[in-house]
């Protein structure tokens, strides 16, 4: 029995000195690919960067207040992060989805994680107002 532990441990340290060795030396090389992929991506300017640096005026509320570290508005061309619904139509589903108009929903909402984050961020009404007026011209594109 004590020969199979032994046997056993040893397999597993070589497994994992072999595995980590190998992804080591070979992620070093995709990594560096991707990178000077990237900056070629960077050099060129493209249709979009210039959109999305018109249409971030429109939402500058939107990344003052961190919604767009888990949602995107893509109808204003708001890439953000991909944890939380796309918000382009929210103006519109909000009150049929969570059962009440949007102006309540920003100040108590009924979904869990957005409740944990307007408690720990809570909105004036001033940025209210302006969220969803972003929100409303993005419904209407």
């Amino acid at each position: 029995m004590k020969n199979l532990a032994i046997i056993f441990l040893v397999s597993v340290a070589v497994g994992l000195a072999g595995g980590y060795t190998y992804f080591h030396f070979t992620n070093n090389d995709e990594t560096s690919a991707a990178k000077q992929e990237t900056a070629a991506v960077q050099k060129e300017p493209t249709a979009l960067t210039q959109t999305t640096s018109t249409s971030s005026k429109e939402g500058e509320i939107l990344k003052q207040k961190g919604c767009l570290s888990c949602h995107s508005v893509s109808k204003l061309n708001l890439q953000g992060g991909t944890t939380g619904p796309d918000l382009s139509n929210a103006y519109k589903v909000v009150e049929g989805k969570h059962g009440k108009p949007i102006e309540e929903f920003l100040k108590e909402p009924t979904s869990a994680v957005m409740s944990g984050v307007i408690k720990s961020n809570p909105l004036t009404d001033e940025e209210r107002a302006a969220i969803i007026q972003v929100l409303k011209t993005a419904s209407e594109k």
